[in-house]
């Protein structure tokens, strides 16, 4: 929930309580929450006069105005309206609950902050303790890194559902990391299942509950605040490299991603020589829509030619008969485990070369 819509909460539950409009100035005298459009706003150089003195309050018969000094030391401030006997009192209690969320939310981003720095490797390796310390965060503690990525922008409420998924380990640190991508820092604990588990787990949870589609990534296990931007890297690295060989996947486990880690750390240039060697004058791009979805079921399938005409709703010879010709023309049988190999190579290194060529 934003800020601003949880001091309106407080604050209409103390309008409900005292019968008292309430209005919370942010320290550039900016509206953050009001119960009411009629309440006047004192003129800026009172408040200016107000916040450079030493009161903690002033008023008249028909307004209070107070100080919310938060731990920051900002200090926001509090109009109460109306007439009541009690307006004192409710107004100290009042801030009092004003500067409790003020903390509370100024320590969560604080976190995020922090752990976005640290996964974009911002920080100097001393400074690193230290600030952990502050912020009440374990060190060392086995963690792994997960990156939530949508198709658009990021919705507020994924923020709550992975919260509310792991509000029982409370060893979630969650920060925005962009307009698109979520990263969140999963303390490792004995009942946690696996990380592709846990990142199909919460790839499932959003499109259900929050109807978002989105692409989870998770990194090897890191064991040190220090470690968190190699596994940034990682599960970066997991989510483009998923994208790119395994299209029809929503979730990508940098550990097993297979021999598509391999072909990424090659040379596009070295790529493209390979893809000239075994196409000659052809190309994958030459290959109709038909024959490549005939040519992916049969991986699916672990050759089995049996259950790719089942599945593709084709008689047995006629399978037969379109590997024949993309013998004739490729010069690989790929009902033959070596061929199939090479010619699944082959598709997964064309795939990354496209991938190159697009990238800016």
């Amino acid at each position: 929930m934003k800020i601003q819509q949880q001091m309106l909460s407080c604050l209409k539950e103390w309008k409900e309580i005292s019968g008292l409009d309430f209005c919370l100035l942010d320290i550039e005298d900016s509206i953050v929450a009001s119960t009411s459009d009629s309440i006047r706003q004192p003129d800026s150089q009172v408040l200016e006069d107000f916040r450079l003195g030493s009161a903690l309050c002033i008023s008249d018969n028909k307004c209070q105005i107070r100080k919310v000094r938060s731990d920051s030391g900002q200090i926001h401030l509090l109009i109460v309206s109306g007439h009541a006997e009690s307006a004192p009192t409710i107004g100290e209690l009042a801030v009092c609950q004003v500067r409790t969320i003020l903390n509370a939310y100024a320590e969560k981003n604080d976190r995020g902050l922090f752990i976005r720095n640290l996964l974009l490797d911002q920080y100097p390796a001393g400074d690193i303790p230290i600030k952990a310390r502050k912020l009440h965060i374990d060190d060392p503690a086995e963690r792994l890194v997960f990156l939530v990525e949508t198709r658009s922008r990021t919705d507020s409420n994924i923020s709550e559902v992975l919260r509310n998924i792991f509000s029982h380990s409370g060893r979630l640190l969650l920060t925005e990391l962009d307009e698109k991508t979520l990263a969140l820092v999963l303390e490792r604990q004995g009942n946690l299942q696996s990380p592709s588990q846990t990142a199909a787990m919460i790839a499932d949870m959003l499109n259900s509950e929050a109807m978002i589609p989105v692409w989870v990534s998770c990194s090897k296990p890191t064991f040190s605040l220090a470690q968190l931007s190699n596994g940034y890297r990682e599960a970066r690295t997991a989510i483009e490299i998923g994208r790119i060989f395994y299209p029809d996947r929503s979730v990508f486990d940098y550990e097993s991603l297979g021999i598509g880690r391999l072909i990424y750390q090659l040379p596009p240039d070295i790529c493209e020589i390979f893809l000239d060697e075994f196409f000659h004058e052809e190309s994958l791009d030459s290959l109709d829509a038909e024959t490549m979805s005939t040519i992916r079921t049969f991986f699916e399938n672990n050759l089995n030619l049996s259950e790719t005409s089942r599945q593709l709703y084709v008689h047995r010879n006629t399978l037969v008969y379109r590997f024949e010709k993309l013998q004739k023309r490729f010069g690989l049988d790929i009902r033959t485990f070596e061929d199939a190999m090479t010619f699944k190579l082959a598709m997964m290194v064309s795939d990354y070369v496209k991938y190159k060529r697009n990238s800016p």
